[in-house]
């Protein structure tokens, strides 16, 4: 699944073909896709990209009236960049959206359809979608360590946790707790001082590593 990495270029890239950009059609293929009804989907059409922004693990593009398209792409979803009118070809395809310069289609692999799509207005909106953690390379030692032992549970399920920390996932936990010379299995309110400090510095380190890479690559 796309995290805090992939999903930061993610947007990179989404900035340098939609920022600015009138979308004027959607297509959804896939009926399991979107679950918001209110406000419609067609809501969005004719209106600019104005912001874009990452909400843990999903997309966030947000049009002009605070429309907010938020996008979870889950395990297989990806999204390609299109000439305009691209065809949408299920089962594979599950939407398209076709802007003035070009067409972002919204792709996911395999039987199991878990992304997911929701419309919704403003700061409010997208306020009921969000798990709440904190951002780890936002904070200070201190706030992280707070957080990390706000409650006793594992370091894996801890960092994974979205309520906790925003937008990591299985496989840059992994990464981290690699880094950190941590077992997965510890438990977060028995760590030393100095354990928390190097996990802290392995959180950071981690996710901007990896996110150079993916950028480069």
């Amino acid at each position: 699944m796309p995290e805090l990495p992939d999903i930061v270029v993610y947007i990179e890239a989404l900035e340098k073909r939609i920022l600015q950009k009138r979308l004027d059609r959607t297509r959804i293929a896939s009926p399991f896709l979107l679950r918001t009804a209110n406000p419609p989907l067609a809501s969005a059409e004719g209106k600019t990209v104005i912001e874009l922004r990452r909400m843990g693990k999903r997309i966030c593009i947000g049009l002009e009236n605070e429309i907010w398209l938020v996008l979870h792409l889950m395990i297989a979803g990806r999204l390609h960049w299109k000439k305009r009118d691209a065809k949408l070809s299920p089962p594979r395809g599950l939407a398209a959206f076709d802007f003035e310069n070009g067409t972002l289609l919204w792709t996911e692999a395999g039987s199991k359809k878990r992304a997911s799509l929701h419309v919704v207005a403003g700061e409010a909106g997208l306020a009921a979608l969000d798990p709440g953690g904190i951002e780890v390379l936002d904070i200070d030692l201190d706030q992280f360590a707070r957080t990390l032992t706000s409650a006793n549970h594992t370091l894996k399920r801890a960092l994974t946790d979205p309520r906790l920390f925003s937008g990591i996932g299985n496989a840059y936990s992994d990464e981290i707790l690699f880094e950190a010379r941590l077992s997965p299995l510890a438990l977060t309110q028995k760590l030393k001082r100095e354990e928390i400090e190097r996990l802290f510095a392995a959180t950071q380190k981690s996710l901007l590593d990896w996110t150079a890479r993916l950028r480069r690559e």
